[in-house]
Order: structure tokens, then sequence, then C-alpha cells
């Protein structure tokens, strides 16, 4: 059996944010392997029609909403089912309810007793022109925040124009608030990059594919898209472990995602770490063959390609012997994973 897990994204709003709408734009992205589970408030699985055509499994957990559920059961046979290794998923989405708690959401994601799917993060999607007057109305910044790894700000374009960057910049300082490490994301029509939430082997459909996703794709590449930057850095030769965990604790300035395959040096030792980062959380494997292309890739918005670079590089220039790596650096990697599980 491959050992291979799917990484599981959350996708969570109020109601009207348009959840719906950055979840097909996710879905545009030609070679494009998504399973996606609906959860609807009600009897009537209305969202779920709304994905049809587009995907390649899906599943819906109707009657109520997901992270209030008595228990786990039905997001487990979801997954299970989902992360099955002969569907070869490259992500499933958990389309949220409206009136989801997305911290709730995350722990039942994270205690799921599927063992191919991980936690790949949360998105949280935010009416930029009634956000403070349905979500956050409060004191203090709201909760959800703490979850998210990723905010997507969306229907920026509804802002009065006099008021769009006050009301944007008050967005931002509520959220970092309350989570100071989140990223942001400004958008309309939902329009996101699907390389900040997943990976796709490949660049065009398949020859089979239907045709609606190539029309779809044509239909909205009349507005103007999001692009994420990628720096991508061989590392052919084994990196300190505490260096490693350096670069891990304090990602590179605008870095939402870094994942490669790395040759780990411990003292004498040199094992395989498969890194997966998204935001704050980590997921991070030891051991199996050495990689044909051992490297990371960072990737982010807006980045400063020269100084991602710079400090990815500068794992490979630490000390062989007698450095932090020898002493504590995989027991810092491990601990790192630990927190972020």
């Amino acid at each position: 059996m491959s050992s291979r897990t799917v990484p599981v994204i959350a996708l969570t709003g109020h109601l009207g944010a348009g959840k719906t709408t950055v979840l097909n734009h996710l879905l545009h992205r030609p070679g494009a392997r998504v399973g996606v589970i609906v959860n609807d408030f009600g009897e009537i699985n209305v969202d779920a029609g709304l994905i049809t055509g587009q995907v390649d499994e899906a599943a819906s957990i109707a009657g109520g909403c997901l992270c209030c559920m008595p228990d786990t059961d039905g997001l487990d046979v979801a997954l299970e089912k989902l992360a099955r290794p002969k569907l070869r998923l490259d992500a499933i989405i958990v389309e949220a309810s409206g009136v989801a708690e997305p911290l709730a959401l995350v722990n039942l994601i994270r205690s799921s007793a599927s063992r191919r799917a991980r936690f790949g993060g949360l998105i949280d999607v935010v009416d930029a022109a009634e956000h403070f007057a349905t979500v956050d109305t409060g004191t203090m910044p709201p909760v959800r925040y703490a979850a998210a790894s990723l905010v997507v700000v969306n229907k920026t374009d509804r802002l009065p124009p006099d008021r769009a960057p006050e009301i944007l910049a008050r967005i931002r300082e509520r959220a970092r608030l309350r989570n100071p490490g989140v990223h942001l994301l400004e958008t309309t029509h939902g329009r996101i990059d699907p390389d900040l939430v997943f990976d796709v082997a490949n660049a065009r459909d398949a020859p089979d594919q239907l045709p609606i996703a190539e029309l779809l794709r044509a239909a909205d590449d009349a507005g103007d898209h999001v692009h994420a930057d990628a720096v991508t850095v061989p590392l052919p030769h084994p990196v300190d472990a505490g260096a490693l965990a350096d670069l891990l604790e304090d990602p590179p300035g605008g870095v939402y995602r870094l994942k490669g395959d790395v040759l780990v040096r411990a003292g004498d030792a040199v094992r395989t770490c498969t890194i997966n980062m998204v935001g704050p959380q980590l997921h991070l494997t030891e051991g199996g063959a050495a990689p044909a292309a051992p490297g990371l890739v960072a990737i982010g918005m807006r980045l400063d390609a020269e100084a991602v670079r710079a400090r990815l590089e500068r794992i490979a220039e630490a000390p062989e012997a007698g450095g932090a790596g020898e002493s504590n650096g995989l027991p810092r990697l491990r601990r790192l994973r630990t927190l972020s599980a």
C-alpha cells in the first residue's frame, strides 16, 4: 500500500463570503485531481450541485454543520474514501457550512482516523464589503482568525474606492492581532492561485478530460489572474539538521508553502526528510530512499526571490560537524512537527 498522504484543506467563511467561488476557481487548474467534501446546513445539498462536473470524486455530508457533528464518523468515512491511492488525488478540499466554526473544523480534520490524509491548512474567506457588519463586530478580533493559514479577502471590488485602503488595512490589522503569522491575499471573484494550496503534477488536462474544465477556464481568463511566486533551490548535499530547523522555525518573509525532499545530516548519520509546510503547519516525514533531486521549493505572493533563494541556500553552508545539528538538530525538527500537529 502506498504511504503517500493526501493534504486536506479546510475552506471556511461566513455565508456569502465566496467559498464556493474560491473552490470553483481552484478546480479550474488544468491537470488537477481534487476531491471535495461539501458540508451543507440542511437536508438538501445545494452547494454540492454548484461543483458537479468539476471534481474527480465528491462526497457530501448533509444534515448539519460539520464541526457540530456528535462524532467524526461522517468526515472519517469521506476522507478515507477520497484518500484511496487509486484515486491519485492531489488534494481534498472540505468546503464547510457558512456557520461552521473554523477552530473546531481544524480539530476534526487533525483528529481524523484516516491514515491516508493529513491536514493541509485552513483558508478562511472574507467578504471585504460586509466583514465588519457580519463577522468582525466585537472589541476583540474573531477567534476564527487564529485557525487560518490563509485569509482570502474577497470582493475587494465592492469596496468604496475612497475607503478601500482603510478597510483593507483594518482587516489586515485585526487578523494579525489574533494571528501574527497569518498570510492574507486580497482578491476579487475568488481568484486564488492553486499553487498556493496544492501541487499538480501536470500542467495540462489529460487528453480524455471533459471539455467543461477548458471552457470554464476560458471564461475565467477574462478576469485578472492572481499568480503565486515560486523559488526552487537544489540541495544536492546533506544539510545540517539544526540549520534546517532554523529555517522551518523562521521561514523567509512572504513564504506560505515550503516543500521538498532534503538529505539531513545529524552527526555521522544522513537521512531523507520530506517537508510540507503550509503557514504554521508542518508535515515532516523521515526515512525512505534518497531523493533523485533533493531541494526545497518556496511558494508565496510577491516574494523577494533573491532574498528567499539566499535564505534557502544558507542551510547548505552550515558547519558539517560540531554544530547544533549534531546535538539537537533532529530532535528540534521532530519537536517542530509535534508542535504543529
